[in-house]
């Protein structure tokens, strides 16, 4: 709850500090999995929708255009994994998991003097909170496997990192790939393995205004 609490405060004292502030909505297509655990997993697709803001820190002297910027979202993630050990036996293993995730991104655009480029980068924590899971397995593959994942129990509470690459490719479209990797294990049983989250995501984002 502490850490909750940091992430809302960092995020109202910027609503009220920035003086330029734009809106807009998110979304991409991902795969995932969960590290180390449940035998030849194959990950899972998914994708995710959600809300953000960007606030202006610092602009080029003389273009007034911003180059870095701060950029809280919020979103709604399907992640999870699929598995397939011992398919013809035990079908495939569907561990679906969905999270209302948010993150706090620090978002910087290239520049060279006065030239602020299309190409950013973005990096910042992430946090994400179990909502639904939709656990699809054969009883008799727990029966074999248990010793090996022990999976039972279910963090409904994760901390991560969350890194990428964009373009602005219109006034109010960008494009971007990210890369998401979790730092709380996804099963707190298993002493065998971290068992994080991690999946690659290809999105975009669309600002309903401009600056």
């Amino acid at each position: 709850m502490k850490k909750i609490n940091t992430f809302i405060a960092i995020f109202l004292l910027t609503m009220v500090n920035s003086q330029e502030v734009r809106y807009g909505v998110t979304g991409n297509f991902h795969q995932g999995s969960i590290l180390g655990v449940h035998d030849v997993s194959k990950g899972k697709f998914g994708a995710s929708i959600g809300a953000l803001a960007e606030f202006t820190l610092a602009e080029g002297d003389i273009s007034g255009t911003g180059w870095l910027f701060l950029v809280p979202q919020v979103e709604y993630s399907m992640q999870g994994e699929h598995a397939k050990a011992e398919q013809n036996k035990f079908g495939v293993q569907k561990f679906n998991h969905d999270y209302v995730a948010a993150q706090l991104y620090l978002k910087y655009f290239f520049k060279r003097n006065y030239d602020i480029s299309n190409f950013f980068l973005f990096a910042g924590p992430r946090v994400e909170f179990l909502v639904r899971e939709d656990r699809q397995v054969d009883p008799a593959y727990d029966l074999v496997y248990y010793k090996y994942n022990m999976d039972s129990t279910l963090n409904d509470f994760g901390i991560g990192v969350s890194v990428g690459v964009g373009a602005k490719v219109g006034e109010n479209l960008e494009g971007f790939l990210r890369y998401d990797r979790g730092f709380t294990k996804v099963y707190p049983d298993n002493t065998m393995r971290n068992t994080y989250n991690h999946q690659l995501a290809v999105g975009v984002n669309y600002y309903f205004n401009s600056f």
